[in-house]
């Protein structure tokens, strides 16, 4: 499909589009019958979370690797297989209730639109879309077709990001000027493209897991299973992975929109794959609980965070290896990734957190330590939202704008220490040169 139609589809099947939500009626007795769209590391995660709920029966599972869907189908005997989502969708639409994505970036938007075509609420994985055009391709459908959807952020819904987000909300360090927050992880890749091609293992379709993007040589180790987010044409870097997650609560909790500026300082592109370090500077227009302007600093890969006085600890403490700082004009919030407790820190002094401040202790939940048990809210509140029992906290309307938040850092990767300006009505940037990296062809496959 080429990417042209692809949009131009979208717009003719929402144009005047109206369906009650929830887009389908269940009885207290029948099942969610849900489709898997990628079983690899984070599919299956996603699978047994969601497969966890009671109200859940899985109907059909799907890979392109063979051997990763003979070991889902073991955990769901019953379901039927494939190795082609479009295919599925085409001969089970009837049978499913549900679609859940967990495939490499790439292939969110493809498998995603397609679902929402026929009306199939669906759980994405983040990042939402792998370009700003299909985030907001994918919000305009979701709205208009008015169906339950719901990025996979899961810590959205964890006690600790829940509690400083009303915190911050609250007025505890009082307008937010500033907003550090890091990750030292490394899904970039400086070196050469890799030369030649490597035998494809009979037990991966490889021109399926290419999709839409552009044709490439197999490379053992360097795309399937897991290095693909390094990748400029599968993945979105460290941004694009461990960003989303550590955004979320600080975007969130200030109810930002998309950026005016960005600046990425890192080394020039290679054109293959993301710099290994980064650092991205963005400015905000303010909102009730930021000052006029928010600036944002985000810092990744090997050594990240660097040093600030922003970033200081008291009593000498080192920094949690993931997180966010919240510096406001009455005080720092620190919020490290992840279950963990926010902490307050006032004129370089720890404070006890003034949990008074928290109107709706029982939206918050009950703390707990608990992993899955943290874990599975997020997906369990997805399947509670399409039986109609419940809202999702982080529906396509909300994770298309965080999305393309992340998604304008990483082209002005594109563009080491060059700022680029960002008009959100037209979704341009005053930089024509930028503009190209908004999209990118459809491959037909």
């Amino acid at each position: 499909m080429k990417k042209r139609d692809f949009l131009k589809s979208t717009a003719a099947l929402t144009m005047g589009v109206f369906i009650p939500s929830p887009i389908w009626a269940l009885s207290k007795n029948k099942k969610l019958r849900t489709a898997h769209i990628g079983l690899g590391m984070m599919g299956v995660e996603d699978l047994k979370a969601i497969a966890a709920h009671s109200a859940v029966e899985v109907v059909a599972l799907c890979d392109v690797d063979s051997k990763l869907l003979a070991s889902a189908k073991k955990m769901h005997p019953g379901a039927t297989t494939y190795a082609d989502y479009r295919i599925m969708l085409k001969e089970m639409e009837k049978d499913i209730d549900a679609v859940i994505v967990s495939t490499p970036d790439h292939t969110h938007a493809p498998a995603s639109m397609m679902a929402m075509e026929m009306n199939k609420p669906v759980y994405c994985q983040k990042p939402l879309t792998h370009h700003v055009t299909e985030a907001r391709a994918m919000r305009k459908m979701a709205e208009q077709k008015k169906l339950v959807t719901q990025m996979g952020i899961q810590v959205h819904s964890f006690y600790d990001y829940k509690l400083a987000t009303t915190l911050i909300q609250s007025g505890i360090i009082g307008k937010v000027e500033r907003v550090r927050a890091w990750s030292p992880k490394n899904w970039g890749y400086d070196g050469p493209a890799p030369q030649g091609s490597d035998p494809v293992p009979d037990h991966l379709d490889w021109n399926l897991w290419l999709g839409t993007a552009p044709d490439r040589p197999y490379k053992e180790g360097y795309y399937h299973t897991s290095n693909w987010r390094k990748i400029l044409d599968y993945g979105c870097g460290t941004l694009g992975d461990m960003g989303v997650h550590i955004f979320d609560t600080p975007y969130n909790a200030l109810q930002l929109d998309v950026p005016r500026t960005i600046k990425n300082d890192c080394r020039p592109p290679n054109g293959f794959g993301f710099p290994e370090n980064n650092t991205v500077t963005y400015e905000f227009p303010g909102t009730p609980y930021t000052a006029d302007t928010l600036t944002w600093i985000w810092n990744d890969g090997p050594g990240a965070p660097q040093a600030h006085e922003d970033l200081k600890l008291p009593n000498n403490e080192e920094l949690p290896d993931q997180g966010a700082m919240f510096i406001g004009e009455k005080g720092r919030l620190l919020l490290p990734h992840f279950m963990q407790l926010p902490k307050h820190i006032v004129d370089g002094k720890y404070i006890d957190l003034d949990l008074s401040l928290v109107k709706d202790k029982e939206a918050l939940g009950p703390p707990t330590g608990d992993y899955n048990m943290e874990s599975n809210k997020h997906y369990h509140q997805f399947v509670d939202a399409c039986l109609g029992n419940a809202k999702t906290t982080a529906p396509f309307s909300y994770a298309s704008r965080l999305t393309e938040t992340i998604l304008l850092g990483v082209i002005a990767g594109r563009f080491p220490n060059k700022t680029l300006h960002w008009d959100n009505k037209k979704a341009r940037f005053s930089e024509e040169e930028a503009n190209a990296f908004l999209d990118a062809p459809y491959r037909e496959f």
